[in-house]
């Protein structure tokens, strides 16, 4: 799909890309969804560049992600996509800059290239430029927001495992950490792409030569940056809450054995006495005593009694 941004509109127009597609000059942004190939040369061809295929936007090298040519950069970053979904992933993103347009390729719906194409509604976005800050701005908050949604359920987390009663299914709780902590490192590998893709952002011409589009982008990186360190936090918070979480499940697993320890134990001496005083032999001395079977049910609890005060006397109980 090829979606248009021109200057002085509100909002993309979907075009239908032939042979003899040619951007008028009032276009600013060309935004390719999951193009097909006629697209994909429809644009190079009006343009004169060659954009990278789906496997260069997925090579980490960075001479294939991050690179000048024919008078444009380019810049491919790795972005967060469907964070909300039971599998969140990633998905490359390409960031063209030159001939006066901005071009963007992606293979995924992204929801912050939808939050801007909300504010350029309201008249944002009147060069490639100023489209491209305003792009990387709304995405540097998409992330902000996935990870303070994160964090929220982290915390909601926290408090179910220290907050719970006892005997509770843990199972719900790790399976929220584990979704978290995917979700936070996909988003600290989105913000490690993205810082990357900032710094050589400076580099274009059209941002180097201009002192108030430099520090946007500075503002940019000290916020991805930022951000970046606040991931790793809550990464580490998350691998304690599940070392927490495991701890737990350990201790009441160990009470659970306690217990039926100390249940085999203190039923040991009175099967024992019952034992004994089942056996059939015709010579036993409480045998014909009318006071045997009131010896033998005191006996037995007393023998049950003695192991309940010696471990009260150690601490276990």
């Amino acid at each position: 799909m090829l979606n248009v941004l021109r200057r002085g509109t509100h909002g993309f127009q979907t075009e239908s890309a032939g042979a003899d597609w040619r951007p008028g000059p009032d276009v600013v942004w060309i935004d390719l969804v999951r193009p097909t190939r006629e697209e994909e040369f429809a644009v190079e061809t009006a343009l004169g560049l060659e954009l990278p295929t789906r496997d260069e936007m997925e090579a980490l090298e960075p001479s294939t992600r991050l690179y000048q040519e024919d008078g444009a950069t380019f810049m491919t970053a790795t972005l967060l996509a469907h964070s909300s979904a039971p599998k969140p992933h990633a998905t490359p993103a390409t960031f063209v800059v030159g001939k006066g347009v901005l071009v963007t390729v992606r293979y995924e719906k992204l929801r912050a290239f939808e939050v801007f194409g909300e504010r350029v509604r309201e008249g944002e976005a009147q060069s490639a430029v100023s489209a491209l800050l305003g792009l990387l701005d709304a995405v540097v908050e998409r992330l902000a927001e996935v990870l303070g949604r994160a964090g929220d359920s982290v915390e909601a987390a926290s408090l179910s495992i220290f907050q719970r009663p006892q005997s509770g299914n843990f199972r719900p709780l790790l399976t929220d950490l584990a979704h978290a902590q995917s979700v936070i490192a996909l988003t600290r590998n989105s913000l490690v792409s993205l810082a990357r893709l900032l710094s050589f952002a400076a580099l274009a011409p059209e941002i180097s030569g201009d002192p108030e589009r430099r520090a946007h982008l500075d503002s940019l990186q000290r916020d991805a940056q930022s951000l970046t360190e606040h991931a790793s936090y809550q990464s580490s918070h998350v691998s304690f809450l599940l070392d927490a979480a495991l701890g737990l499940i350990n201790i009441e697993q160990n009470g659970i054995i306690k217990f039926f320890s100390v249940v085999a134990v203190v039923f040991l001496p009175p099967t024992l006495v019952a034992s004994i005083y089942g056996m059939n032999f015709d010579r036993m001395p409480e045998l014909h005593w009318p006071l045997g079977y009131p010896f033998a049910l005191v006996l037995m609890v007393i023998s049950a009694v003695l192991p309940i005060l010696w471990f009260k006397r150690r601490g276990w109980l």
